[in-house]
């Protein structure tokens, strides 16, 4: 009898110690909460680069490691449907998340609370936000339902803004998003939340199945604010399974951000999810800790050790001065990120020659290697006899450093030195185009593909339309021409080296400045009116149209005479009926006929002399994309017009005899050339495509 008590009171006593730890995990109504994940392992199910750290049981679900991704999902599934067939049940979730980003203000990529048919979905990293890839994007299969925390715009999904709240529903193209924030009980209206403060804040998810609304509600404390900011209907019956996994995911890109989740509830039914309080969740890492003990120390030690000590810290001091500008209030504001003289002294080898990607006459191209995060890079280090103000210059840095889209070469960040400015960009390992088409060393560079070079068309017009009609202002490149088209590790075309860009506001009109580009893509009227505008950039497209179909410069001095300037060229052909004729020999015949003629007709459109007769890049994608079909007439032109524009090009280039040019490179034809006395100095800041 003694026995039986003895085990009756060890089996209550176990019970009574493993109570608290249960409900730790598992609320009432198949609801979930975890204040801390320490004790989580066994019902957490971790994939990618996430996991649990077992100090505190903070889920660190991404690091600062490029281009990776990370997944939490309970390690059970839940039903989410009454059955099979039935309709969506109820659920609501709250969470304490935390985005650190590896540089101040340039977040990499988000984090997303997911309801998924699997725990660890074939999905990519990146924009894709570890849910999605690009076979399956928008797919009804996909059956997911997911709320994005996004800190990086992609035009591909048409994002709002770097920093944004969207609801999606098997895509990653929100159905519906707004900019993140919280309405203040207080009254005091709507106030704005940065995602990417690395401070923690707390997020809530409702789905109401009779009212068939999602509302989405965040704010920096525990009190949930009355009013959500974010409100969706939509029946997600059709979507989920009657079983989903519940969970989070996140990513990284070419930029990382560290993503924590410090604490998760979540309920189904009409109940509602647990609150959460701050202080009994994970503490997030600290700052590195700045050790000056051993000063400390010494300074009581010894007062010689002091006096070298201070001896030391001035020479530190004023060799720091020397070296370095000091930053002005007006930096603090600018990004993107301010890279340190020495960060990226360590990048290049101390810019080394055999670092030397190449070089122009506004100063040299760099590859390096971030040490912090490996990411490679190419730095480009300006001459600094520019006489365009400093601060002008970075403000529009400041501007360029915007633009986000998958075809245009990325600027992550700059530095200033003295009188010296380095740019930092993404490296683009393949190089410039221009030595796929123009290199004859076929061991060096072969040859490309007419898929290849297809794909890296569309890719350029799809950059281009980003520039002139998907950015806050018009973006006019001004030189657009195959050596500035960098080629990634997919052979992707990335347009770059926006040295010569100029900016101005949707619906105005742009301001006379110097005529700047490379001879063969600078369009006629340039000459006349000294105006570079979206339409200047769709002639030198059409060069680039062709350049890349013949697999030759627009202008080619080796050249027969009649074949001398490629598009007059391309345009006697195409009127006798055989303007299969320029299509580049190297690729042996090995090519789509339909969509080389309709490459080329769009290329003698795009090149017509007459501005008005150019298609919008808009209508550009359309023909490309097969959405339209290009005019038969390519240049709406009779022969005599066709005789008019070259004798108008000829007096273009007569033009110029008497002018100075200014090399932009020993093997590039481009130059600047002053309209007036009072037009602005142009200063690049791209860097040029990789020689070496």
């Amino acid at each position: 009898m003694a026995a039986c008590l003895t085990l009756t009171w060890a089996l209550f006593s176990l019970l009574f110690l493993l109570l608290p730890l249960a409900k730790s995990q598992q609320g009432g109504g198949g609801g979930l909460y975890f204040p801390g994940f320490k004790y989580a392992a066994a019902n957490i199910s971790l994939a990618g680069i996430a996991k649990i750290q077992p100090a505190n049981g903070l889920l660190e679900l991404t690091n600062h490691t490029s281009r990776l991704l990370g997944h939490a999902f309970y390690s059970s599934p839940l039903r989410l449907k009454t059955s099979p067939n039935g309709s969506a049940l109820s659920f609501s979730t709250c969470f304490v998340f935390s985005i650190v980003p590896e540089y101040a203000k340039l977040g990499g990529h988000g984090l997303a609370f997911a309801l998924s048919p699997s725990p660890n979905p074939a999905a990519l990293p990146s924009q894709y936000l570890g849910l999605l890839n690009s076979s399956d994007m928008g797919n009804f299969s996909n059956h997911l339902f997911a709320v994005e925390f996004d800190t990086v715009q992609d035009f591909e999904f048409g994002d709002i803004n770097d920093n944004h709240i969207g609801i999606d529903i098997n895509s990653l193209a929100s159905n519906k998003s707004t900019a993140a924030a919280y309405y203040a009980d207080d009254g005091s209206g709507k106030v704005d939340l940065n995602l990417k403060s690395g401070k923690p804040n707390f997020a809530w998810i409702d789905y109401d199945s009779r009212s068939t609304v999602v509302n989405v509600t965040v704010s920096p404390n525990s009190t949930k604010p009355s009013k959500p900011i974010l409100s969706y209907k939509v029946d997600l019956t059709p979507i989920l399974d009657e079983y989903m996994y519940v969970g989070f995911s996140a990513s990284t890109g070419l930029l990382a951000s560290s993503h924590y989740v410090l604490g998760w509830s979540f309920a189904i039914g009409g109940g509602g999810s647990r609150a959460l309080d701050l202080s009994s969740l994970p503490l997030l890492p600290g700052p590195k800790k700045n050790h000056r003990s051993a000063l400390a120390i010494g300074l009581s030690v010894s007062a010689v050790f002091v006096l070298i000590l201070a001896i030391a810290t001035v020479f530190y001091l004023v060799r720091k001065m020397r070296n370095a500008d000091p930053i002005e209030d007006w930096e603090l504001d600018i990004g993107p990120h301010r890279f340190s003289y020495r960060e990226l002294k360590r990048a290049t080898n101390g810019f080394k020659g055999k670092e030397l990607l190449g070089a122009g006459g506004f100063g040299q191209v760099y590859r390096g290697t971030l040490v912090n995060s490996g990411a490679e890079i190419a730095v480009k280090r300006i001459s600094h006899e520019s006489k365009q103000g400093l601060r002008e210059f970075v403000s529009e840095i400041s501007t360029i450093g915007r633009l986000r889209h998958r075809n245009i070469v990325q600027l992550l960040g700059w530095c200033r030195r003295r009188g010296d400015l380095l740019l930092v960009y993404e490296f683009m390992p393949n190089g410039s185009l221009d030595k796929f088409l123009f290199d004859g060393d076929l061991k060096k560079t072969p040859t490309l593909s007419w898929p290849q070079r297809f794909h890296i068309i569309k890719g350029v017009a799809s950059g281009l339309l980003y520039l002139h009609e998907g950015y806050e202002q018009v973006v006019i490149h001004r030189d657009v021409k195959a050596s500035n088209v960098l080629l990634d590790a997919e052979m992707n075309g990335r347009l770059g080296d926006f040295g010569l860009a100029r900016l101005y506001d949707h619906g105005s009109n742009p301001s006379t400045t110097r005529v700047v580009g490379t001879l063969g893509y600078l369009a006629p009227e340039l000459s006349r009116t000294g105006k570079a505008d979206a339409l200047s950039d769709v002639y030198a497209f059409g060069a680039f149209l062709l350049e890349t179909v013949c697999g030759r410069r627009p202008i080619e001095p080796k050249a027969p005479a009649e074949e001398l300037v490629l598009m007059d060229w391309a345009w006697e052909r195409y009127r006798e009926g055989r303007v299969l004729d320029v299509v580049d020999s190297k690729m042996e015949g090995q090519f789509d006929e339909r969509e080389v003629l309709m490459v080329l007709k769009l290329g003698l459109l795009c090149s017509n002399s007459k501005p008005h007769q150019r298609p919008s890049m808009r209508l550009v994608m359309r023909y490309l994309d097969g959405e339209a079909e290009v005019p038969e007439s390519a240049r709406a032109q009779e022969a005599l017009e066709a005789e008019r524009g070259r004798i108008e090009f000829e007096d273009f280039i007569n033009s110029f005899a008497s002018s100075s040019f200014e090399k932009m490179g020993s093997s590039d034809p481009s130059f600047v050339m002053p309209v007036s006395a009072n037009s602005p100095p142009s200063f690049p800041y791209g860097y040029a495509g990789h020689t070496r």
